[in-house]
């Protein structure tokens, strides 16, 4: 731990630290959902782009900033399960969720469309169900009075809201338009130096006997917007 050799090694070992801390504050903020649309390897595809944020930070090797608020690029796209992308499950036309210039309303629009043109359908499925979910994540800095790296605001971290359409049943067209509004004014003022990560999902279900049941498999989530 104080070899001058392995300097480096400490390091990365302290950087890596933080991109951990930072990357579950992110998988927190979409815990509601992350389970059923995420893969095994999602903890682990986060902290990556994480880490990749880490070199653009200001400070000293082993204790820059984790600026996400300035790198949002890595983020953006993101599926939670890198073997059913979102847009290989959904793409009806629409123009993606849209954050407010205030950081704490989303709203996302998906004119009418046909089922079987713009859904996957996966087998047994009767119906689906669209969703908006949104999350909070703070920058983070190393502080050397912990010897750690914490968030800059505690506050809004690691939390985040969903929002689901009604059952949609898959087939036909919808018959309108599908419109998801999140109302996060509950976390604000929402500090310079925390972004808003907004994710467009979608769940599968079957209908037995008037009841829906989540399939297995199936689900898709991506991050669509940033800010």
């Amino acid at each position: 731990m104080n070899d001058p050799e392995y300097k480096r090694t400490r390091e990365n070992m302290q950087e890596f630290g933080g991109a951990a801390r930072c990357s579950k504050a992110f998988r927190e903020s979409f815990a509601s959902i992350a389970r059923l649309v995420g893969d095994t390897y999602l903890s682990s595809r986060i902290t990556g782009k994480v880490r990749r944020v880490v070199p653009n930070g200001a400070g000293l090797r082993g204790e820059r900033n984790i600026n996400l608020v300035d790198n949002l690029e890595p983020f953006v796209g993101l599926n939670f399960n890198k073997s059913k992308p979102f847009d290989s499950q959904f793409n009806a036309p629409s123009d993606g969720p849209t954050i407010d210039v205030n950081r704490d309303k989303v709203t996302w629009t998906i004119p009418d469309f046909n089922t079987d043109t713009y859904i996957n359908i996966p087998e047994g499925a009767t119906h689906c169900k669209l969703a908006l979910a949104a999350g909070y994540v703070s920058n983070y800095e190393w502080v050397p009075a912990l010897k750690s790296y914490e968030p800059v605001e505690e506050a809004p971290n690691g939390v985040g809201e969903i929002v689901y359409s009604d059952a949609i049943a898959l087939g036909a067209m919808v018959g309108s338009d599908t419109n998801l509004t999140l109302d996060l004014t509950a976390y604000a003022p929402i500090p310079v130096t925390t972004v808003l990560f907004a994710g467009t999902v979608i769940v599968f279900y079957q209908m037995v006997n008037g009841e829906l049941y989540e399939l297995a498999q199936g689900h898709s989530m991506k991050i669509a917007a940033a800010g």
